[in-house]
């Protein structure tokens, strides 16, 4: 039976043990730019939301196997507003995925629309699965007529 290769998978099992509590400390962070990932075919596709996000503020990178994602939401600074309720949280804020290998990092291609950022990170070709031809062994050794033991028949 063949497995899929999932990149993704070690990405997902070192935060579940290593990053347990830090990712506890840092749920701000991690609430204010949600994700979701799935694969589609012969590429990964990652949506993370950025409402409120200035679009030139979007930087995306890889540098080796590290994806960073940076977005700043900045504050109003009018002076002379009255703030009510100031709940909606700004700053810089930064993901960070380790990618597994058998991606083609340098194909990954970005959009952003309507406060959510689209990544498309394909998988290479070397670790597409292929179809392997097997092909009829040719045998080792001939076989002559002159080599093939004789039966002996005996008469009576």
């Amino acid at each position: 039976m063949a497995t899929r290769f999932d990149p993704f998978a070690e990405t997902a099992r070192w935060m579940d043990q290593m990053m347990g509590a830090v990712r506890e400390s840092s749920a701000l962070n991690a609430a204010a730019m949600p994700v979701d990932l799935y694969r589609a075919g012969d590429h990964y596709v990652l949506h993370v939301d950025l409402p409120g996000a200035d679009p030139g503020s979007v930087d995306v990178n890889v540098e080796d196997r590290t994806l960073t994602i940076r977005a700043e939401r900045t504050a109003r600074t009018e002076t002379d507003l009255q703030w009510l309720a100031r709940e909606r949280p700004t700053g810089t804020y930064v993901r960070q995925l380790t990618l597994g290998r058998g991606l083609a990092l340098d194909r990954i291609t970005a959009s952003y629309a309507d406060g959510v950022l689209t990544l498309t990170i394909p998988v290479a070709e070397e670790a597409k699965p292929r179809r392997i031809e097997v092909r009829r062994a040719h045998e080792a050794t001939a076989i002559h007529a002159g080599d093939q033991p004789r039966a002996e028949v005996s008469g009576s």
